[in-house]
């Protein structure tokens, strides 16, 4: 399913129900369980979107993959998506439903991408100073290391980006040189 409008829709319904039932948390735990399988293990999204498979032995082996792991409400709503031939939409709908929740539960996601790893105390004191200077309270961290910025960091808070990377500054450099006006240009 690469429809998000419909994943998301299927996300706030099970959102709202749960909420209903009093079971958000124990949904909540259940959706990144199905997102982090469903992110380990490709063959188990093949298999979910396969047209070959007919719904019913889906339903058979997700029940043997689901056997007390998730709550019958998860296991219910699952049935509902093979039952409507929605199964395949599984991994968008428990990304929509995790994005939707913390959205509910007023959670920040901040992504910090450094070149080397970063120890618990720098993390705690970046999460400390954003929540001194902004308005954001639940801050959730994502740290990401990617070697090719060299050093300093990428900070993103939903759409807003800071990039204090030294790959930053040498790319900003480059295009200064790039267009500088007392270097004649031969050609």
């Amino acid at each position: 399913m690469s429809n998000i409008r419909l994943a998301t829709r299927y996300a706030k319904s099970l959102l709202d129900l749960s909420i209903e039932r009093n079971e958000m948390e124990q949904v909540f735990a259940d959706m990144q369980w199905l997102q982090a399988v469903c992110k380990s293990n490709r063959d188990f999204v093949v298999l979910l979107r396969s047209p070959i498979i007919k719904s019913d032995a889906k339903e058979k082996i997700l029940e043997a993959v689901f056997e007390n792991k998730i709550s019958l409400l998860v296991t219910l709503f699952c049935r509902l998506l093979i039952q409507k031939g929605r199964e395949g939409g599984l991994p968008e709908i428990s990304a929509a439903f995790i994005k939707q929740y913390k959205a509910h539960k007023n959670i920040h996601t901040i992504t910090i991408t450094t070149a080397t790893p970063i120890g618990e105390g720098l993390k705690q004191s970046i999460a400390q100073h954003i929540r001194t200077t902004t308005e954001m309270k639940n801050i959730e961290l994502e740290m990401v290391v990617k070697e090719d910025i060299i050093g300093g960091f990428v900070l993103q808070v939903g759409d807003n980006l800071v990039d204090a990377s030294v790959s930053y500054d040498l790319k900003a450099i480059a295009r200064q040189f790039e267009n500088n006006d007392f270097i004649y240009k031969i050609r």
